[in-house]
């Protein structure tokens, strides 16, 4: 890993593993060390890791320091369907692919295993999830995901937030 504040090389070990309730108040935090990111309630991040632990995963160093959270749930109308609502990588283990592997990992989880399709929503100028997302179409899907506007700008926002462009990936 390279921490970027002094470009040296570091080495971490690091758990994999779906949170516990215990965990809510962490994620809070760390999410909000992750702009853009929009926070939650530390109340919100809780029920997450609680009512939906089968579909989160999180990252801790070997000092159990929180590293890495991807907040995802299968959608009720599709439950074939994995909606990816954050993902949230702490400065220190940025470009280093743990937000694929975080996300490779609860793909392989049981929680999964009948899952058909990846949504998520980016704005335009998220290039670190653009990339994320794009990757994972080419490996595990059918090469190239689906776009189009599911919260406008305008409509939805009244212009306080950019667009979130809906992105869905076929697996293959």
């Amino acid at each position: 890993m390279i921490d970027t504040d002094t470009d040296t090389t570091i080495d971490l070990q690091l758990l994999l593993r779906h949170p516990k309730s215990t965990d809510g108040n962490e994620v809070n935090s760390l999410i909000a060390r992750c702009k853009p990111l929009d926070t939650n309630s530390t109340y919100c991040n809780l029920l997450q890791c609680l009512h939906f632990a089968d579909t989160c995963m999180l990252a801790e160093d070997e000092d159990g320091t929180l590293l890495g959270f991807i907040s995802a749930y299968r959608k009720p109308a599709e439950p074939n369907t994995l909606f990816v609502w954050q993902v949230a990588i702490d400065k220190r283990a940025r470009g280093e692919g743990l937000g694929r592997t975080l996300l490779d990992t609860l793909l392989g989880s049981d929680a999964c295993t009948d899952v058909t399709h990846v949504e998520t929503t980016i704005t335009a100028d998220n290039a670190p999830s653009w990339g994320l997302f794009e990757s994972l179409a080419r490996s595990q899907g059918t090469g190239q995901g689906v776009r189009h506007v599911l919260f406008d700008q305008q409509r939805h926002f009244n212009g306080g937030s950019s667009s979130e462009i809906l992105y869905r990936i076929a697996l293959g």
